[in-house]
């Protein structure tokens, strides 16, 4: 026990406090108190010892670990704070160098166009509905009354698959004939989305946007549409004075069809904008509605065209290719969000 006690004295006052690392710190504890270390060792010797002797010799053994152990922890507090304070020592801060300029973010065009529109056709009364981009060849063309063979397939430049039944949707009237079936009118929604075509001009990308509307209920007409289109055109281009009109035109979906031009300040200059019309019989009759008791129109148009039109945008393919001059110049504010629609469209 003598020996045992010179020892741990001679660590505890000598030997511990010199150790300057944590390994050689671990290394001196394992001496002492690992499963072959002397303290281990010293309590062997009980069961060679009487009852009483046991007692006394057992609470010395006991006093010494408790000893070590709070010398071993002090000294790696120790340690770790002295390391700490060299690591804080190198990597020091240089506090007269000019700080980082702080560049925000911003909210791409297209975003923040869908989010006006949103904003406004829920202020009318539409409720926003979606569906996939990967589509049925049912979906996107036959039950929009376009059969197979149809000359309208190819004015689509569409992406097929492996399997030519399924498609890359080339408009989001898909999402029409989604939301009408299997349900009963009336039917107030738009829907908007990607959607894809094999063109790339200054124009045209093989990915876009659109916007569709749609509106079915008994005793509906041309009347409605135009009125419509008129409320939304006025609030989307802040423009009370804004004109429209309406020439024929063809749609395998819609009948009467119609392309609408708009006119600001009653200027003769007139712009094209959409595409609308009646919802054709056939359509309807697709989603299970009788012609005969139900009418309703639609119309359809492209975000980055409205976009382009009412930011003074003119080519399309930088809307994509991911400049962040362009971004600076023409992206808007994350705080500058509708109220309606903060959660509700990306």
């Amino acid at each position: 026990m003598d020996n045992l006690s010179s020892k741990v004295e001679h660590c505890i006052s000598s030997e511990i406090p010199r150790i300057s690392t944590l390994k050689d710190l671990d290394e001196c504890k394992h001496r002492f108190l690992g499963k072959s270390g002397l303290i281990i060792l010293e309590l062997k010797k009980l069961s060679a010892l009487s009852v009483d002797e046991k007692k006394s010799f057992g609470q010395q053994i006991n006093s010494f670990k408790d000893i070590l152990i709070d010398a071993f922890e002090k000294q790696k507090a120790v340690i770790e704070e002295k390391e700490v304070e060299k690591k804080l020592s190198s990597e020091l801060v240089d506090l007269t160098l000019p700080p980082r300029d702080n560049v925000a973010g911003s909210v791409h065009p297209i975003t923040h166009v869908k989010r006006q529109v949103l904003e406004i056709f829920s202020s009318m009364g539409f409720t926003f509905r979606d569906g996939p981009e990967i589509e049925t060849d049912y979906y996107n063309f036959t039950a929009l009354n376009i059969p197979e063979h149809h000359p309208a397939r190819a004015m689509h430049d569409t992406f097929y698959m492996e399997d030519e039944n399924i498609v890359l949707r080339t408009h989001t009237s898909s999402v029409q004939i989604r939301s009408m079936e299997n349900n009963k009118p009336p039917f107030k929604f738009i829907s908007m989305g990607r959607t894809y075509r094999c063109d790339y001009d200054a124009t045209h990308t093989p990915m876009f946007h659109q916007i569709e509307g749609v509106y079915i209920d008994k005793n509906i007409n041309m009347s409605h549409l135009k009125g419509c289109l008129n409320d939304f055109l006025g609030k989307f281009f802040d423009k009370s004075d804004i004109s429209i009109r309406m020439r024929p035109s063809y749609f395998p979906f819609t009948e009467p069809s119609a392309e609408v031009d708009i006119s600001i300040a009653k200027s003769n200059n007139w712009l094209e904008i959409l595409g609308c019309g009646m919802v054709h019989p056939n359509v309807l009759r697709n989603v299970g509605l009788n012609p005969e008791e139900y009418q309703g129109f639609a119309f359809g148009m492209g975000i980055e065209r409205i976009t382009m039109l009412k930011y003074g945008m003119k080519d399309l393919r930088p809307f994509f290719d991911g400049d962040l001059r362009w971004s600076k110049k023409f992206g808007f504010s994350a705080f500058d969000i509708p109220s309606l629609i903060k959660d509700v469209i990306g």
